[in-house]
C-alpha cells in the first residue's frame, strides 16, 4: 500500500511510538494497548500499524453509527480485513467489497436464512449432546478446546454435509491448526517473507494441505450426479449460477465459513462457561432455562459473554476516499476501526459492565452502535442467528446435565489467539452431574 500524504493536524490524537512497536503491541495486548489509549487520548485516537497504516479507533456509538450507515463505496470492509486474504483467498465474502462482496453475499445467503436455521436445530441439538455426554466430570478441564470442536464440527456437517470419510478426518485437526496461532505468527498473513522460516513457514505448509484437501473435496463433489437435491453449502454453491463459480471461488467461501464460522463461537462459548461457572446465581437461572427450552435466555447468555468478553477486538472498514468521521476529515487509505472493546465496557451505555447480566438482552434490542461482535450495517456477519442458535444448543446440552465450577476463583484474562480474544488458561473449570 501506497504511503498516505497526511496532514497530521487532521487525525485525531494518538501515539507516537514507531509503527513496529504500535503493531506488536497491538498483536499481544490489544485489549491493554486500546484501554490506555482511550485514557490518555479519549474516544477518538489514531495508531499506526505495520505497512504505515493509520488505523482511527472509535469508542463512542454516534460516531460507530457513521461508519456501519456510510456508504459501502467508501467504507470499504474487505480491505479493512485485508490482513486475513493469505488464509482466506481473494475471493473469501470477508475480503471483497462492493459488487463482488454482493455476489458473494447472495450466494451464501440461503445457507443462513430463517429456513435454514431451522433446519440445522436438530443437527446441532445433537452434536451438542454428544460432546456435552463425554465431558469430563469431577476433575479440572479446558473448556476452550472443546467448544473449537463441537462448533468445528457443526460447521463441518453444514458446509460439507458430510461425517466420515478419511478427507475429512485429515481435515479436522489441520484446520485448527490454521487459527491455533499465537498472534506474532499472524505477522506472516501481512509479511509473506517470513512464510520462510520457522512457525511461519509450518503455518504456510498446513494451510497449503489444508488447500489440498478442500480442492479434492471440490472435484469429487462437481461428479455427484444429485447436487440440487443436497442442502449443503459446498453442493449449493457448485450449483448456483448455473454452477459457474471456479474452484479457487468455492474454496474461499468454504474455508471462510469453516474458519470464521466456527471459532468465534467456540471462543464465545468458552467465556461463557468461564462467567456462568464464577456465578452460581446465573448458572441456576440458565439449567432452568435449558430445562424449560428457553432459547431467548441461552442466547442471552452468549450475547451477555460477548458483551463482557469480546472476541474480536474491533471492526475495520477503509476509506476509499477524504471522509469526515467522527468530526475529522480523514485521508483515503485510512481504517476507520469502532472498537468493541470500548463500547461494550462503556458504563454509560452498559451498566454496571463488569456484572454478567443476560437480562439485558431480554425483551429489547441494544442500541445501534453500543453491542458489536457482529460488526453492522450490511456488512454485519451472515452468520450472527446461526453462531447464536448454536450456542443456545451447547449450552442447552451441557447446562441440563452438569454444575460447573471454575477451577480456579480468579478469573482468567483474554489473551490474544489469531485475531481472537481467548481465556488465559482455555476456561479452566470443573464439570460434574447436576444435583435437581
Amino acid at each position: 500500500m501506497a504511503t498516505l500524504e497526511v496532514d497530521e493536524r487532521t487525525l485525531p490524537p494518538g501515539s507516537h511510538l514507531p509503527s513496529v512497536i504500535q503493531t506488536l503491541l497491538f498483536l499481544v495486548a490489544r485489549r491493554q494497548m486500546h484501554i490506555h489509549m482511550q485514557r490518555r487520548f479519549g474516544d477518538v485516537f489514531t495508531t499506526r500499524i505495520a505497512g504505515r497504516r493509520l488505523v482511527v479507533t472509535l469508542g463512542r456509538p454516534e460516531h460507530i453509527r457513521e461508519v456501519f450507515a456510510g456508504s459501502p463505496t467508501i467504507f470499504h470492509a474487505g480491505e479493512g480485513n485485508a490482513m486475513l486474504a493469505p488464509v482466506m483467498g481473494k475471493h473469501s465474502v470477508l475480503v471483497t467489497d462492493e459488487d463482488v462482496h454482493l455476489r458473494s453475499r447472495k450466494l451464501l445467503m440461503p445457507a443462513f436464512n430463517g429456513a435454514a436455521l431451522r433446519g440445522y436445530g436438530d443437527l446441532m441439538a445433537e452434536l451438542a449432546t454428544a460432546d456435552a455426554e463425554k465431558w469430563p466430570t469431577g476433575r479440572p478441564f479446558s473448556v476452550h478446546p472443546r467448544m473449537n470442536a463441537v462448533t468445528l464440527e457443526i460447521i463441518l456437517r453444514v458446509v460439507f454435509g458430510l461425517t466420515d470419510g478419511d478427507r475429512l478426518s485429515v481435515l479436522r485437526p489441520r484446520l485448527r491448526k490454521v487459527s491455533d496461532i499465537g498472534p506474532l505468527t499472524v505477522l506472516g498473513w501481512s509479511y509473506a517473507n517470513l512464510t520462510r522460516y520457522g512457525p511461519w513457514r509450518r503455518n504456510r505448509e498446513n494451510l497449503e494441505s489444508v488447500n489440498e484437501l478442500l480442492y479434492a473435496e471440490i472435484a469429487d463433489r462437481r461428479e455427484a450426479g444429485d447436487l440440487a437435491d443436497r442442502g449443503d453449502v459446498l453442493s449449493r454453491l457448485l450449483t448456483a449460477g448455473g454452477g459457474d463459480l471456479s474452484d479457487e471461488e468455492v474454496r474461499d467461501q468454504m474455508i471462510t465459513l469453516l474458519l470464521a464460522g466456527h471459532e468465534t463461537t467456540a471462543t464465545a462459548l468458552a467465556w461463557s462457561f468461564h462467567e456462568l461457572a464464577r456465578r452460581p446465581d446465573v448458572q441456576r437461572r440458565a439449567q432452568e432455562a435449558a430445562d424449560a427450552g428457553d432459547e431467548d435466555y441461552l442466547q442471552a447468555v452468549a450475547k451477555e459473554a460477548m458483551r463482557r468478553r469480546p472476541v474480536i477486538q474491533n471492526v475495520a472498514r477503509m476509506l476509499t476516499e477524504p471522509t469526515d468521521v467522527a468530526g475529522y476529515r480523514l485521508p483515503t487509505g485510512t481504517v476507520v476501526a469502532p472498537s468493541i472493546n470500548l463500547v461494550h465496557k462503556d458504563p454509560a451505555l452498559h451498566a454496571e459492565p463488569k456484572d454478567f447480566r443476560p437480562e439485558r438482552f431480554l425483551g429489547k434490542q441494544p442500541e445501534a452502535g453500543t453491542w458489536i461482535p457482529f460488526g453492522g450495517g450490511v456488512r454485519r456477519c451472515l452468520g450472527a442467528g446461526f453462531s447464536l442458535q448454536e450456542a443456545a444448543a451447547v449450552l442447552r446440552a451441557v447446562l441440563s446435565r452438569c454444575d460447573i465450577r471454575p477451577e480456579r476463583a480468579k478469573p482468567e484474562f483474554p489473551k490474544p489467539r489469531n485475531i481472537t480474544l481467548v481465556p488465559s488458561r482455555g476456561g479452566r473449570i470443573i464439570a460434574t452431574p447436576r444435583r435437581r
